[in-house]
């Protein structure tokens, strides 16, 4: 089975392709799972450098600040997760695509304005593939270097959301998971949960499939249908504290009237002597 590139026009056909793919590397068949989860990983960081380096032409930086947000944003959550598990040099030092895929994309970028339709749109398929295979590999790698469960899901949301937290961090952005935004950090939850639970059971190229496919599907229609997390807190303790103010309320009605009883008594044990006087 082979790619069609012509017909990745819209996020049908890119879910039907990707599904292809993943039905393929579940089976274990004409394709070696390993290279398509790079092809995958690969074209995310240099979609992530896109987007990084994007946002560096909007706010009206140099060419040194193009690679700067590129890098950080493609290849930072990486760095962070292989200096956290200190196996080793992080990937994208000993791998030379992944620095040359992030520089690559920058100067691209700087060269090229990226804000049109088919490009955003190209964009946005990318990162969210990239998406699904970075929190399933931060989870996978968490496994293999004997982690449990919950820190594994946990470096990988780190590694495919903390390039964009530092980039919103240095151009002095909220950064964009923290709300107000199609859902993003959630779906790497997600992705991250479920190479757990295959890897565990020793399916990790279905797992990885599957991560990549849910961020690739759901992510995509939260951006067409803006799904999004409440940005109000919760406040549990509200029926609590109108229940005390309705005790509180009732405690002074019952002072007040009361305080007017006592007052009439005292008025009226006043007024007996001088009615017996007369």
């Amino acid at each position: 089975m082979f790619v069609n590139i012509k017909r990745l026009s819209s996020p049908v056909s890119v879910v039907a392709q990707l599904w292809g793919l993943s039905y393929l590397v579940s089976r274990g068949s004409y394709m070696d799972p390993d290279v398509l989860f790079r092809v995958v990983d690969v074209s995310g960081v240099l979609a992530n450098g896109l987007i990084g380096a994007t946002l560096a032409r909007a706010l009206g930086y140099d060419i040194i600040g193009f690679l700067t947000l590129g890098i950080v944003t493609a290849l930072g959550g990486g760095m962070i997760r292989d200096s956290l598990l200190g196996i080793g040099f992080p990937v994208a030092l000993t791998d030379p695509w992944y620095l040359a895929g992030a520089i690559g994309a920058s100067v691209l970028a700087y060269l090229i304005p990226l804000d049109g339709r088919w490009a955003r749109r190209a964009l946005s398929v990318a990162d969210v593939l990239a998406l699904g295979c970075w929190s399933a590999t931060g989870a996978s790698k968490g496994l293999a270097a004997g982690l449990a469960p919950i820190p594994s899901i946990f470096l990988g949301v780190i590694t495919a959301t903390a390039g964009g937290l530092l980039r919103d961090v240095i151009v002095h952005r909220t950064p964009a998971i923290f709300g107000s935004n199609p859902l993003y950090a959630t779906f790497s939850i997600i992705a991250a949960g479920i190479m757990t639970v295959f890897q565990s059971h020793g399916s990790y190229e279905l797992g990885m499939a599957l991560a990549i496919l849910v961020c690739l599907v759901f992510g995509l229609a939260a951006r067409r249908f803006n799904w999004v997390l409440p940005v109000r807190a919760m406040d549990l303790s509200r029926p609590i504290r109108r229940h005390g103010t309705k005790i509180k309320n009732l405690r002074l009605r019952s002072q007040r009237k009361l305080s007017k009883s006592e007052s009439h008594s005292v008025k009226s044990s006043h007024s007996e002597p001088h009615s017996s006087a007369s």
